[in-house]
């Protein structure tokens, strides 16, 4: 499993899952568990957008539109959640 690239993206994007879960146990951290999910959503997103999309050896252009669509909706979920707009969940 671990030969191939899809598996290993695979093992990433279940082991980048379970640190989220974990890190969304700990209320404490505050802004900075919230980022650093928003984080791992990004990377998580590219992953699957590159390897299992097979977006990695597509032209310039495909690429490069699903990266930036990627980054701008992860930046403006960011400056939503930093400007506090974003409602806190009754927990």
């Amino acid at each position: 499993m671990l030969r191939s690239r899809s598996g290993r993206t695979w093992l990433l994007l279940v082991l980048a899952t379970l640190a989220a879960f974990e890190l969304s146990g700990h209320a404490g951290f505050g802004r900075y568990a919230g980022l650093s999910a928003l984080l791992m959503a990004y990377i998580k997103g590219r992953l699957v957008v590159l390897d299992f999309m097979e977006l990695r050896r597509a032209p310039f252009i495909w690429r490069a539109m699903s990266e930036a669509w990627l980054l701008v909706v992860s930046l403006s979920i960011a400056a939503a959640f930093l400007s506090g707009s974003v409602a806190n969940p009754i927990v």
